[in-house]
């Protein structure tokens, strides 16, 4: 996107469409996005945008918030095997999961420019249901289904009845899980769990550094007994896979406001042309400050386009028609709070240039809503000299196109 203005002359939504997943894994849209919130200029982060299901957030949003979500898969647990009290945990009800952060590319679906996330499982749970009245939860258990066993943890509630039991349990960051061990003997067939669901936590990249557009990405993790997801040797899953597709979208906004009459600049001495006229003092210097009113949540380059330009000039000339005469036009601009080049300095009385050097690249730090900049305009003294001739009426003019461009 460009934005010109003739003087004188990204909302972000990201989310990742994944690859084809395997006929068989369960597959899931996570989404996030980014649109600037005037109310909030300064929050720069990703919405997550991903439905709950029939999962921990939604029957208990209450614990939930915006770095912990829950997300739930059409995938149940069912009995291989009778459970007799002692030996290993694999012979009982394990809850392992990958709880480790991992690095998720995300790629943007036009230029192939890549970001990265961060992604790790939080919590894992289901609904327990079971043959009344055995062996409802607390009973025939080494701990409570309400408590879990270390290291797993209470996270804050769990719903049931005469039948079922819902409930989640989190998982420490770097643990591998805990095991619910029967004390009783559990015949085959006496209980089942329904819809495997877990808790997560995502760390999205900083917007304002991204490109507008669709992000996409995707990562497998494998379901049953050694797996990513391993609820031991007696509970096997329905399906073995899970797929979750990450799509961020990114929405930038970028304007700039010229007050009416602000695309026609007069270039004047300072005090104006009464010293001139009446003293007969030549002016040192013409000049002119323009202010507009900027809105950017992007990256941005800025440059010049001039109507009138000689050999090896790097700025736009003013020209006088009847001798031919052109001297060159300084260009500069300042730009609001919020806005620096890639070294973090601000923009002040930054030259703009035809070959853009020193604004090729500029960045937004924050939504920068509505806040006020100034194009600079000047003649320099020897040009001065040069347009004032001694008994001679002169007029310069020409045009001069100041770009903002998203396209970096």
């Amino acid at each position: 996107m460009q934005i010109k203005h003739t003087l004188l002359g990204l909302w972000l939504v990201g989310l990742l469409l994944g690859l084809p997943a395997d006929a068989t894994a369960a597959t899931v849209d996570i989404l996030a996005s980014f649109r600037p919130d005037p109310s909030q200029p300064s929050r720069n982060v990703f919405k997550n945008h991903t439905p709950p299901g029939n999962s921990y957030c939604t029957w208990a949003p209450q614990y939930c918030n915006e770095t912990r979500y829950s997300i739930g898969f059409p995938i149940d647990f069912r009995m291989n095997s009778a459970i007799t009290p002692g030996g290993d945990d694999r012979n009982h009800i394990l809850f392992h999961a990958p709880t480790e952060r991992r690095n998720i590319t995300v790629l943007h679906e036009s230029t192939g420019e890549a970001e990265t996330l961060q992604f790790r499982i939080s919590g894992i749970g289901m609904m327990l249901k079971w043959i009344y009245p055995n062996p409802g939860p607390g009973v025939g258990w080494d701990t409570s289904w309400g408590y879990p066993p270390a290291p797993c943890q209470y996270i804050g509630t769990a719903v049931g009845s005469p039948s079922f039991y819902a409930f989640t349990w989190g998982l420490p960051e770097g643990s591998r899980g805990c095991a619910q061990r029967a004390l009783t003997p559990v015949p085959m067939g006496t209980f089942w769990m329904e819809g495997l669901g877990f808790t997560y936590e995502l760390i999205t990249p900083n917007p304002l550094g991204m490109r507008a557009g669709t992000y996409r990405g995707q990562v497998t993790f494998s379901v049953g007994p050694y797996k990513d997801f391993d609820m031991g040797d007696v509970l096997l899953p329905s399906d073995d896979q899970v797929t979750l597709n990450f799509i961020l979208t990114v929405d930038h906004v970028l304007k700039v406001e010229i007050p009416p009459g602000g695309d026609r600049v007069e270039l004047l001495p300072q005090g104006g042309w009464q010293g001139w006229v009446s003293q007969g003092r030549k002016p040192t210097r013409l000049f002119r400050d323009q202010t507009f009113n900027f809105y950017s949540t992007s990256r941005f380059k800025m440059g010049l386009q001039c109507q009138y330009v000689e050999a090896g000039d790097n700025t736009c000339r003013i020209r006088e028609a009847a001798s031919g005469r052109s001297v060159p036009l300084q260009v500069g601009v300042t730009m609001p709070y919020g806005i620096v080049d890639p070294e973090g300095q601000p923009i002040q009385r930054r030259p703009l240039r035809l070959d853009g050097t020193g604004t090729q690249l500029l960045l937004s730090t924050m939504f920068v809503n509505r806040k006020p900049g100034t194009l600079h305009f000047e003649v320099a003294r020897d040009d001065v000299a040069t347009m004032l001739q001694p008994g001679e009426a002169a007029a310069y003019e020409g045009s001069v196109t100041v770009i903002w461009d998203s396209e970096v």
